[in-house]
């Protein structure tokens, strides 16, 4: 984070990466909106008013003065409160895909407005490529251009609320990050990257030391590069110089109800 505004959200600095793994969405024409949640963390996610799939489909209904239903299913395959923004790609799908089935023709800057509104997150995962994220979410920008490789992602299964991990947080704010266009290899870009930091990883494994353990479990694995949190936790990140590579330090951190996934880095 680069700062807080005077109405205390605070200004981003991020780089957002889109590895092949997450939510499956799928959407009916319907009388009415409703939304069925499924797949391995499909209960924990929820049905409720509160669930941003629906606040998604209503804020678009709304925008769009329209009247339509729809009949949603999510297949939740992420982690919830994870920090890898799988409530966010999951609107931002929502957005998409009623747009698409509602006939709409809303202006670009209509639904990246829309996007926002739901959460800092949204608007980077309309178009879920690499990229930059400025300002409290409304900026966005083309990232560098990633080389092969691998990530692995491992989620210690203790939920942390967002809110929290920022008001934990404590101290100066960090530079805004110099990055190049591109990347080569995987090793020159987590040694770019190890020069900067996550402003909230200290606070998040101060309220939820799992989140260290998690990084300590992904450093100390063979080939490991660099190890990070996501976002505001309490996923943790590792890169790995192939994907095979990222899959078996994955495969490794399967136990104790931690959940991982690895594979390519896009």
């Amino acid at each position: 984070m680069t700062g807080r505004r005077a109405d205390d959200y605070h200004l981003l600095d991020s780089l957002a990466v889109f590895p092949p793994v997450g939510d499956e969405l799928r959407a009916w024409p319907a009388a009415t909106l409703s939304l069925n949640a499924i797949g391995p963390f499909g209960a924990a996610v929820g049905e409720g008013a509160d669930n941003l799939v629906l606040r998604a489909a209503r804020a678009l209904a709304e925008q769009a003065g329209i009247g339509m239903g729809a009949r949603l299913v999510l297949t939740k395959n992420l982690p919830v409160a994870s920090g890898i923004g799988g409530g966010s790609a999951d609107a931002a799908a929502t957005l998409r895909l009623l747009a698409r089935i509602w006939n709409l023709r809303l202006p670009a800057s209509d639904l990246s407005a829309l996007a926002l509104a739901l959460g800092a997150d949204v608007p980077v995962c309309l178009d879920s490529r690499t990229a930059r994220m400025g300002g409290i979410g409304e900026r966005v920008e083309p990232g560098p251009v990633l080389p092969p490789g691998g990530i692995a992602l491992v989620n210690p299964g203790e939920p942390i609320a967002t809110g929290q991990v920022f008001a934990a947080r404590h101290g100066t704010f960090s530079p805004t990050a110099d990055l190049p266009d591109r990347w080569h290899d995987v090793a020159t870009m987590a040694a770019d990257l190890r020069a900067f930091r996550n402003d909230l990883q200290a606070p998040a494994i101060g309220l939820c030391p799992a989140i260290g353990k998690a990084l300590a479990a992904l450093a100390t694995r063979q080939d490991c590069l660099l190890a990070r949190m996501s976002g505001s936790g309490a996923t943790c990140f590792g890169l790995y110089p192939t994907p095979e590579a990222a899959r078996q330090a994955a495969g490794q951190l399967q136990t104790g109800g931690w959940w991982s996934w690895g594979g390519a880095l896009t």
